[in-house]
């Protein structure tokens, strides 16, 4: 049996986090002169409702189960998408459901795709929490309250493991509330260093602090209409590749290289195909733009290195149109949608260590053939990889393929092209943003349908929470009482 009154008191709890997460735009638009109403009735509403819901089951006994957990993962999504979408609708900045539903959905996944033609129209307070969406959704709403829960008297191991980015064993402590802790310690230190020295790189406060939310999320949104391409400048690029870098990687690999611990940070063969794989992809890349472009070799180098990180890292920031160079950069970067970033990171997609798991098992398994009586083990970070885990990563990435083909297939029937169905259901299931198509990195998703901007916010969705947690409430077997 589902305790449904212990998740009644945790999405209240969650939805007053919410509602405080919202204070800070009013102070963006009480700066600006523009009315703060929107986003401060948004948020006495959001309370309003939290607070009830907390109370009214504040005596419950608190039993949280592996099938709460999922549920309460999934639930919070769709709770934190139809309040956090309230700026939007009570301003009427973004007039229809299915607009307001895919710019917030857009936001707490990390997406950085939007429905905006005119980004520097919209008031800045509203952009503010545009931005605090995906910083939200960064490292993921329920490893916060992970860490706050605690103090209310709830745990969280399974909300932990069911929100958790990724398959990875590493632990920074043992105690699941002290994990979430230091990973919100080294998250919020690197919002601030990045909008340091993004405001020190030229860019005004209110814009260094908006992309730096958003670059530390890996989600792309900008406060400009051009993206990264408006800032012409090589130290502010560098800067966004290199706290992209940052935010692609594993937040335990992260932290163990900031306390000395640069034996653990090496023992990552995740990590050193993640930079190896960047550096490559940014080579094979420079060539074309450096000979198309018509552009200095440093500049031709940067911007291929600022789209590959963008877009493997899944931030989906855009410093120039890869569209415009050859059919064959836009296959790669098509192709480039499929990586993700590592484990345990703000990124979506696929990640490294499932592709890793994938090649390493599919060339041992050449050896099997030849030597079937041999035992030969799988190794990853110097650890055997069990044969669950192994089936796993397959069915996950057999999953995640049948649900790209089949997402694509779905938007071709509601009547697009073909490149544009492919683009935008392969960037709105991996949460990179730009695509190939009508939806490539200067294109926006105005054009949808209400009906297919649903739709793909609900792809957005299966792929932020990584498919299982979310496909696993529509099996007969979850809802059968023990």
């Amino acid at each position: 049996m589902i305790h449904f009154k212990e998740i009644g008191k945790i999405m209240g709890a969650l939805l007053v986090l919410i509602s405080l997460l919202m204070l800070p735009g009013i102070i963006f638009s009480i700066h600006f002169e523009e009315d703060p109403w929107p986003i401060l009735s948004s948020a006495v509403i959001t309370m309003v409702i939290g607070a009830t819901l907390f109370f009214s089951f504040s005596k419950q006994d608190q039993n949280i189960r592996k099938r709460e957990g999922y549920l309460i993962v999934a639930l919070s999504w769709v709770f934190m998408a139809g309040f956090g979408m309230l700026p939007y609708v009570l301003s009427q900045e973004i007039g229809s459901f299915s607009d307001a539903l895919f710019e917030t959905m857009s936001g707490l996944t990390t997406t950085g795709a939007s429905i905006l033609t005119d980004i520097e129209a919209m008031p800045k307070g509203l952009l503010f929490w545009r931005s605090m969406t995906q910083w939200i959704g960064g490292l993921g709403i329920i490893v916060l309250t992970v860490a706050i829960f605690p103090l209310l008297g709830i745990g969280g191991i399974e909300l932990f493991v069911a929100e958790s980015p990724g398959p990875t064993s590493d632990k920074v402590h043992p105690r699941i509330s002290e994990t979430a802790k230091r990973l919100w310690y080294v998250y919020v230190g690197l919002t601030v260093l990045a909008t340091s020295l993004y405001w020190v790189g030229g860019m005004t406060f209110f814009d260094a602090i908006n992309h730096a939310l958003t670059t530390l999320a890996t989600g792309g949104f900008s406060t400009k209409n051009a993206s990264m391409a408006y800032y012409d400048s090589a130290f502010i690029q560098y800067v966004a590749i290199f706290f992209m870098f940052l935010a692609g990687t594993n937040f335990t690999v992260i932290y163990f290289g900031l306390i000395g611990k640069f034996k653990r940070v090496l023992r990552s063969d995740e990590f050193k195909t993640y930079g190896l794989a960047l550096l490559a992809l940014s080579i094979i890349l420079y060539y074309p733009i450096f000979a198309n472009g018509g552009v200095s070799h440093e500049l031709a180098f940067r911007k291929s290195l600022f789209q590959v990180v963008s877009i493997v890292t899944t931030t989906g920031f855009v410093s120039d149109d890869y569209t415009q160079y050859s059919q064959g950069v836009t296959f790669i970067c098509f192709m480039l949608l499929f990586l993700g970033g590592c484990a345990g990171s703000t990124a979506g997609g696929i990640k490294f260590v499932r592709h890793l798991t994938f090649i390493k098992n599919s060339w041992l398994e050449f050896k099997r053939l030849v030597h079937p009586r041999a035992i030969v083990p799988l190794m990853i970070n110097g650890d055997r990889v069990t044969g669950r885990i192994i089936t796993h990563i397959m069915n996950f990435l057999l999953i995640y393929l049948l649900t790209f083909v089949l997402g694509a297939l779905a938007l071709s029937l509601m009547g697009y092209d073909l490149a544009t169905s492919l683009g935008a259901v392969a960037t709105s299931l991996g949460n990179v943003g730009p695509g190939i198509g009508k939806v490539g990195p200067v294109d926006n998703f105005a054009f949808f349908s209400p009906t297919a901007k649903i739709f793909l916010s609900v792809i957005m969705l299966l792929g932020r929470l990584e498919l299982f947690t979310l496909l696993i409430l529509f099996t007969p077997f979850f809802w059968r009482a023990n």
